[in-house]
């Protein structure tokens, strides 16, 4: 049974309102400076999260300059409806006439008409195209149909498609290579299972049978209605490439070439130009500037200092120690070449009076093109001597990998909060045992309270009761 308390009937005092006012008065203090001080850690959490994310903007924005890979690049011109163009870093300056002489095609066979029911014959097909061979068991009852899902389903089979073509004659089985050029032509080679009155055993060639598949030397038994071709280009009216593909891949140093259409008699010839692309740099510091500017931002709306409007890092050691740490290494200066070196300042990143960046790309293009060499080793350096890239994302990660001075700081608070979380539980234990001690207190006074006046009541009762007592009257 639930037990229910009325409290506060013998006395007439208000228990309820009592005991909860008592014991508010002793937890909204404690709830205040609970709340307080979890808003203050919270805030400092989101504080040093949000540096730690623009810090590694500013990491993340330099890594399009760290690699070699991104210096030099060449562009190559002149795709049209003949050729499409690609190219590297290992494309020289140049230009060249390419005329497509022949597209790569893949072979592609058929066969004679077959009755759809008609059973082909018994015996093993080799499939041979290119580096690839394959064979297929085919029982006496096997049609064109069974044959041409044997030949798709094998597992050993990644060169030749197989399919069905029935016009008014019949069933065709037409068999296609999968990759173009001359080294993939199809070849089938068929032995057949000796029959009886073959007195000199089965004949692989003649078209009986199985072999009216077969397409080898000496059967040639299927009729081919696409030839296999390699594609073919002439660069500079003079030199001849050939490709098993239609891509030819460093024909010319560094340059890709895929063919899509020949060139007639009458048609001019493609022209493939390449030139020197170093626009990704600007666009690499603009990008690096751009997310400097956004951590200068931050950093001054996080240590803000004043009364009416302060930084949740106002005098905070560790966002002076960042930005300090920070502009020292983009004032630093970093190798180039011949010994000599370089500084962002020197390449048109300058401070203005707020701190923030501003790129002069006049200065950029300058120095790239007196020395690309140079811009390239002062971002990349080499093994043993550090470019300003690897330098920076070094100083960086310092304050922004797992074990680095941020994430600490982020996992300190944390716990820190996790630690408020057990003060609360202990104080609502605590509180809970006061309300019942205040609840048992009272209601053993309301208690008291009652049987005294029972016994009050009582005892004016008995007073009024006792004999020879005259009232006097007025």
């Amino acid at each position: 049974m639930v037990d229910i308390a009325f409290t506060g009937i013998g006395s007439g005092l208000q228990v309820t309102e009592i005991v909860d006012a008592i014991v508010g008065a002793e937890r909204a203090p404690f709830e205040n400076r609970l709340v307080t001080r979890q808003a203050a850690i919270t805030t400092d959490i989101s504080a040093v999260g949000s540096l730690k994310g623009a810090l590694e903007a500013v990491a993340d924005s330099i890594e399009n300059l760290a690699s070699a890979d991104k210096y030099q690049q060449r562009v190559t011109s002149g795709s049209d409806n003949f050729i499409s163009l690609s190219s590297n870093k290992n494309a020289e300056v140049g230009s060249y006439s390419i005329n497509v002489d022949k597209i790569a095609t893949s072979h592609k066979l058929v066969s004679d008409a077959f009755v759809s029911s008609e059973a082909v014959g018994e015996g093993v097909m080799t499939f041979t195209s290119g580096s690839e061979s394959f064979d297929i068991s085919v029982s006496d009852t096997a049609t064109l149909n069974d044959i041409r899902n044997s030949i798709n389903d094998s597992i050993e089979n990644t060169s030749i498609s197989a399919t069905i073509i029935t016009d008014d004659n019949g069933q065709h089985l037409v068999l296609t290579s999968k990759e173009t050029g001359l080294a993939n032509e199809i070849r089938v080679s068929v032995a057949e299972v000796a029959q009886p009155g073959d007195l000199f055993g089965p004949n692989n060639t003649d078209k009986v049978g199985l072999s009216r598949l077969a397409y080898d030397t000496g059967a040639l038994n299927l009729s081919e209605i696409r030839e296999a071709e390699d594609a073919q280009i002439t660069i500079d009216g003079t030199l001849v490439v050939s490709s098993s593909t239609n891509e030819f891949v460093d024909a010319i140093d560094g340059i890709t070439i895929t063919a899509t259409q020949v060139h007639d008699v009458d048609d001019a010839p493609s022209i493939a130009t390449t030139s020197e692309n170093n626009s990704n740099i600007k666009l690499g510091l603009e990008e690096f500037v751009n997310s400097y500017n956004a951590l200068v931002d931050l950093s001054k709306q996080l240590g803000q200092s004043g009364e009416s409007a302060a930084g949740p890092l106002a005098g905070d050691s560790l966002l002076r120690g960042v930005m300090s740490k920070l502009r020292q290494e983009l004032s630093s200066s970093f190798s180039s070449v011949g010994g000599e070196s370089l500084t962002l300042n020197q390449l048109g990143v300058r401070s203005d009076r707020y701190g923030k960046f501003e790129l002069d790309t006049d200065d950029l293009d300058e120095q790239i093109a007196l020395n690309v060499d140079a811009v390239q080793n002062f971002f990349v350096g080499t093994d043993e001597v550090p470019g300003f890239a690897a330098s920076l994302k070094t100083l960086t990660e310092f304050y922004t990998e797992s074990d680095g001075i941020i994430q600490g700081r982020i996992d300190s608070k944390n716990s820190q909060l996790s630690k408020l979380d057990d003060e609360r539980e202990a104080f609502t234990r605590r509180i809970d045992a006061l309300e019942a001690r205040l609840y048992s207190q009272y209601n053993a006074m309301d208690l008291l309270v009652a049987n005294l006046n029972a016994t009050s009541s009582y005892l004016q009762q008995q007073l009024d009761n006792l004999p020879s007592v005259v009232r006097e009257s007025n």
